[in-house]
């Protein structure tokens, strides 16, 4: 099993927990859409930062998009709203933690068909550039490969303390 496989495996309890709590969200109607947004503040900003203040930590190039989430809202009459806090410190819990961000942003184009047209939508919009997700799946198999199990648990710390960091942000 590639790590990869290994680290989908290890937070796919975590994962179906997410889409659960943002599944309650009701992106067809623009209320629920606004909570979704709002909810979705509270945690990506945090982890966009910690990525920032790594520096490159030797992960994979990145896109943000905090700054089109603040836009939606924004649109929607609405400031970001207060980030949770959560604290990955290592260059292994990040690596996890990009994953995750990244791979909402899959999630995210499926999500934006459900969003009416006159709401905004920039955010859940935002796809990866052709390539660029195969790119950070390999990213961390290679740097996985050239790592020790304490590195590899890390990183899959890191995805599973994220994918917490977005249930709770669901509960506001």
């Amino acid at each position: 099993m590639s790590f990869v496989q290994a680290l989908r495996a290890a937070t796919a309890s975590d994962h179906d927990a997410v889409d659960a709590a943002f599944g309650s969200f009701a992106l067809d109607d623009a209320a629920g859409y606004r909570r979704f947004l709002v909810a979705h503040g509270r945690a990506l900003p945090t982890v966009e930062a910690m990525l920032d203040r790594a520096g490159d930590d030797d992960l994979p190039a990145w896109r943000p998009r905090s700054a089109l989430l603040a836009r939606d809202l924004a649109a929607l009459g609405l400031a970001m709203p207060v980030p949770l806090a959560l604290a990955l410190t290592d260059g292994p819990a990040l690596w996890g933690a990009l994953y995750v961000i990244e791979g909402s942003r899959l999630g995210g184009q499926l999500l934006a068909r459900s969003v009416p047209a006159a709401l905004p939508s920039a955010y859940l919009s935002a796809r990866h550039l052709p390539g660029e997700w195969r790119a950070l799946l390999a990213a961390i198999e290679a740097r996985a490969a050239a790592s020790d199990d304490a590195w590899r648990d890390a990183a899959v710390a890191g995805a599973r303390a994220t994918f917490a960091l977005y249930a709770r942000a669901a509960e506001g």
